[in-house]
Parts: structure tokens; C-alpha cells; sequence
């Protein structure tokens, strides 16, 4: 009874801290526009989800009134004010008729000074309700890195483990349909997570964004419920999880998915059509591989792409390379996966896979 009553005052505390963070969050979704001012650059490494890049200075005015501030500091404000005011008018004229006069407008630059404040006036002359976020993009990121420390931690998740090509994945849209709290890792990531996961016509967010996406999604979850996740490594591409994530997902439920190797190549064809359209493409990311397959091995991936045997390629880089792999990686990260419960899957289309989500459901989410 005593430990009973320990975990629920424990959640009790959790869920207080977690609402915090979520009043928090939602601060941002109680604006109609949120404006961010700074320059076309510096909002692609990181912004606000769901802000409005409106420059008061592009890319090139940016750096060259920083240039000239080094040694003539009034002639610097001098032109970039010029500049801002000339960028303002076009917003004004172009962007801002796009919403009803009647929004809620938040306007943020690096630290909430001169670029706020130059879009703040303009806005309030012409009679908008508008706020600056005090502190800036600067003080917006410092609460990300905060919360990315106490907020994934007052979760418990569902890791679902597997071979690649497994299926995890669609097994988490499964999830998703059938009402599961998911975190797709990878889909914010833009990466599959592979020597071979470049998303085709995808760029990968920055760190900084990456976070700021993870941090949102976790403004939608109940901490009530679990969240289901892929297990993942360290990285996916070129992005970093957060430390308190990959402990606590290492701390959760994990759940082996095993399907056979015909139904993973076949998966193989429709997610990575592009590379069985072209071969060597695909070679040319698994030459890096080379030193721990060997040249032998490698020869053997070349041949079939020469002759165009994809089936025969996928199953054997399956084989040889990404199953002993992935076995190392998860014995490392879970060493007692082969304790887990294990689900064995025959059919990894939707219609297939959403009754086995809602069983999962029934089983694992008590």
C-alpha cells in the first residue's frame, strides 16, 4: 500500500510539473500570428513552430549592417533602420491584409530588442494587438533546453524493437490510427535513421529545430498515457536525442516485432523505391561500409546492383550487414530485449497492421 500510494503522489507531482510546461507551450497557440524578425538564416536553424518569418533585414542587409557596426555604430543603425522600415512597408502592404485585423500578433527577434521593437511600433500604429516575447529567440531557446531536460522524463513509453525493415514504423502509424500516443523520432527527424535514411527531396531540420519540434510534440501528450516509440540510437542523421529521452526510452517497455525476411524486402521496395531505381546510387552511401563488411562482401552488394537483382541486394545487405548490426546496437541500448514480449507480424499494410496496433493497445497500455 505504501509504495501505491508513493507512485500515485510521485505522478501527482509529475503531472503538476507537466502542466506548467504545457500553460507554457500553449502560450505561443494562443497567438493568431507569431512574427519572427530576424533574418531569413537565422529563422531556417531554428524558430518558433509555426512562426511567420517577416524579416525587418534579409540575409545580406543582416550582414552588412553588422559589418559596419564594428566602426561606425550610429551609421549602422542608420542604414538598418532604413532598410527595416523599407521591409516593414512590403510586410504591411503584402503579408499582414493575408489576416483579420482583429489577431493576436507576438513579434520576437534574437534577444526581443531593436527588430521587435521596430515591428511592434509599426504594428501598434496601425492599430494590431501585438506583444514582444521578452528576452527573444535567445531566451525562447534557453526554456527548450530546459524542458528538454525535465519534460521527456515524466513519460513512460512503449519502445517497439525490431529488424530493419520490420515495419516499426508503419506499425507506430498503426498506433497513431488507432489512438496511441506516438512519437515518430524519425518524422521529425526527416531521416530514417540509416547510413541509407536521406529522405529523397528532404532536408534534415537543424539541432536546434529538431528540438523545438520535439519539444511541441511533447505539449500534445498526456502523461497519463504511454508513448509509443521506435527505438532508436543516439543519432538519426545528422540530429542529436535528448540524453533524458534515450535514458528514459531505455528504462520503458520494450516490444520485439518480428516479421519474416520475404515481407522485409518487400517493405524495402516500397519505402526505398528510389535507390531500387537506381542501384548504384545506393552503393555510392553503402561505400562507407566497405571497412566493416569487407571487400569481399561488398563485391557481392555490387554484382547484384550491376544486374539490377534488387530483391536479392536488400535481402543480403538485410542479412550480412543491418540484422548482426542492429542485434550489437540493441543488445547494447536493451540488454534484456530477448526477455521482451515479442509480436510476430504477417501483413504490414494499414488494413493489416491496425488490429494488431489495437491489440497492442489492450495489452500494453494498462
Amino acid at each position: 500500500m505504501g509504495v501505491i500510494i508513493w507512485r500515485l503522489r510521485l505522478f501527482a507531482v509529475c503531472l503538476k510539473v507537466y502542466k506548467i510546461f504545457l500553460h507554457k507551450m500553449r502560450d505561443f497557440k494562443a497567438y493568431d500570428l507569431v512574427i519572427d524578425a530576424r533574418s531569413p538564416r537565422e529563422y531556417e536553424d531554428d524558430h518558433v513552430p509555426g512562426a511567420v518569418n517577416m524579416p525587418v533585414v534579409n540575409n545580406e542587409e543582416y550582414a552588412e549592417v553588422g559589418t559596419l557596426h564594428r566602426t561606425d555604430k550610429m551609421g549602422a543603425y542608420r542604414i538598418g533602420v532604413q532598410y527595416s522600415l523599407r521591409n516593414i512597408a512590403r510586410h504591411l502592404a503584402i503579408d499582414l491584409p493575408k489576416y483579420d485585423e482583429r489577431i493576436r500578433i507576438l513579434v520576437y527577434c534574437f534577444r526581443g530588442g531593436k527588430r521587435s521593437k521596430l515591428w511592434a511600433d509599426a504594428l501598434e500604429t496601425v492599430g494590431y494587438n501585438v506583444e514582444v516575447l521578452k528576452g527573444g529567440w535567445k531566451s525562447y531557446r534557453r526554456s527548450v533546453n530546459d524542458r528538454l531536460a525535465t519534460i521527456p522524463p515524466l513519460f513512460r513509453y512503449n519502445v517497439l524493437s525490431g529488424s530493419t525493415g520490420c515495419g516499426k514504423t508503419r506499425l507506430l502509424y498503426a498506433l497513431h490510427a488507432a489512438g496511441a500516443q506516438v512519437l515518430d523520432l524519425e518524422d521529425i527527424a526527416s531521416h530514417r535513421g540509416s547510413v541509407l535514411g536521406t529522405l529523397p527531396g528532404k532536408q534534415q531540420p537543424s539541432q536546434k529545430y529538431f528540438d523545438s519540434l520535439l519539444l511541441e510534440r511533447f505539449s500534445d501528450f498526456d502523461p497519463g498515457r504511454p508513448v509509443w516509440v521506435e527505438a532508436e540510437s543516439k543519432k538519426i542523421g545528422n540530429v542529436q536525442l535528448p540524453i533524458t529521452l534515450l535514458e528514459k526510452m531505455r528504462a520503458g517497455l520494450t516490444i520485439r516485432i518480428e516479421v519474416d525476411l520475404q515481407q522485409r524486402v518487400l517493405l524495402w521496395r516500397q519505402d526505398y523505391r528510389h535507390f531500387e531505381d537506381d542501384p548504384h546510387a545506393m552503393l555510392d552511401r553503402l561505400k562507407y561500409l566497405r571497412p566493416l563488411v569487407g571487400g569481399e562482401e561488398f563485391k557481392v552488394w555490387e554484382d547484384l546492383a550491376t544486374r539490377h537483382q534488387m530483391p536479392e541486394l536488400f535481402a543480403r545487405l538485410m542479412t550480412h550487414h543491418y540484422d548482426p548490426a542492429y542485434r550489437r546496437s540493441v543488445l547494447h541500448n536493451y540488454p534484456a530485449i530477448d526477455a521482451s514480449p515479442l509480436i510476430t507480424v504477417d501483413d504490414l499494410s494499414p488494413a493489416g497492421l491496425l488490429p494488431v496496433a489495437r491489440s497492442m493497445r489492450t495489452l500494453y497500455e494498462g
